[in-house]
């Protein structure tokens, strides 16, 4: 225990049905419906083991916001960040999200915005995305597309590899591929635009947000990648203000400089230490490691992601 919080707080997963889901994360739904996400690490995720079993992370931050988040961020502004992992067998929808000052103008005065990065997992041959927009496309010709439907005439294609890391700031125009599996981290808000849903039928779950993704669109926003190539997923893959990724191997140990931790394992099976606790952690396990830790260790053959805000 250390300020009377764990050192290491295990989180349960709660799987999403979507459309365009797959059977990798895990069964489809009694009524058949593909299981798209899991939602890892948020304010609501629960504790699996310990003395804090069963309670939700934002009970933690209301009972111990320092020792859970220390002192750089503000508690009352709810738990910062949400992680999922994504199986995707058809495309997502084309769409767009809102900064922090368009999301409170446009959505709520206490909104966030929603800038994420992914980090690609499992690529199959030809799998690819859409993020940002064709060099040269104008403000003007961008509105247009998105008012017409006509938005794949400008959006840009590419093919990830496995390990690669994409960052994707607020206001950048973005889709997923059928056939990519990936961890994807972002602010805590689910404020999404859709611009196209590759004539879906459409419904309140699924309709349009054209003249909002007109104002929050961005032309010169194309995405910032980090190739697998030059890191090996290890080392700091993203740094922004809103959060920073970084990737790490077994027999490292990450300094979380004064905020928490999420650490998800990606390949292998990992034994975390910190605050005299010790705990295995198989792939796509995730542990939130309170800032009062300090730092965690990473003992054991594989590699993690960790998040920090």
């Amino acid at each position: 225990m250390t300020n009377d919080l764990p050192a290491l707080l295990p989180l349960a997963p709660r799987f999403q049905p979507r459309v365009w889901g797959g059977e990798r994360l895990a069964p489809p739904t009694p009524d058949g419906l593909p299981i798209g996400e899991a939602w890892i690490a948020d304010g609501d995720s629960v504790v699996t083991s310990g003395p804090l079993a069963g309670r939700p992370v934002h009970e933690l931050l209301r009972d111990h916001p320092r020792a859970l988040v220390g002192d750089q961020l503000d508690p009352d502004a709810g738990f910062p960040l949400l992680i999922k992992l994504l199986d995707c067998r058809d495309w997502l929808s084309v769409q767009v999200h809102p900064n922090d000052a368009q999301a409170q103008r446009m959505v709520g005065p206490h909104e966030r915005g929603k800038t994420e990065a992914w980090h690609f997992l499992h690529v199959e041959p030809g799998a690819a995305l859409l993020a940002g927009v064709t060099p040269g496309t104008t403000p003007t010709a961008l509105a247009d597309a998105i008012r017409q439907g006509s938005i794949l005439d400008v959006s840009e294609r590419h093919e990830p590899a496995e390990g690669d890391t994409l960052f994707i700031p607020a206001g950048t125009l973005h889709a997923l591929g059928p056939g990519l599996l990936l961890y994807e981290v972002q602010q805590a808000s689910d404020t999404t635009y859709r611009v196209y849903d590759w004539d879906r039928p459409a419904s309140a779950g699924r309709a349009l947000h054209l003249e909002e993704s007109v104002a929050v669109t961005r032309a010169d926003l194309r995405g910032d990648w980090t190739p697998a190539s030059e890191t090996g997923g290890v080392g700091r893959l993203v740094q922004c203000p809103q959060f920073t990724l970084q990737g790490a191997r077994g027999g490292s140990e990450v300094d979380l400089r004064g905020s928490f931790g999420l650490v998800t394992v990606v390949e292998g099976t990992l034994t975390l230490e910190a605050g005299g606790v010790q705990l295995d952690v198989d792939a796509y396990g995730t542990v939130l490691v309170p800032a009062c830790a300090g730092s965690v260790r990473l003992r054991g053959e594989g590699r993690a992601l960790i998040a920090t805000a």
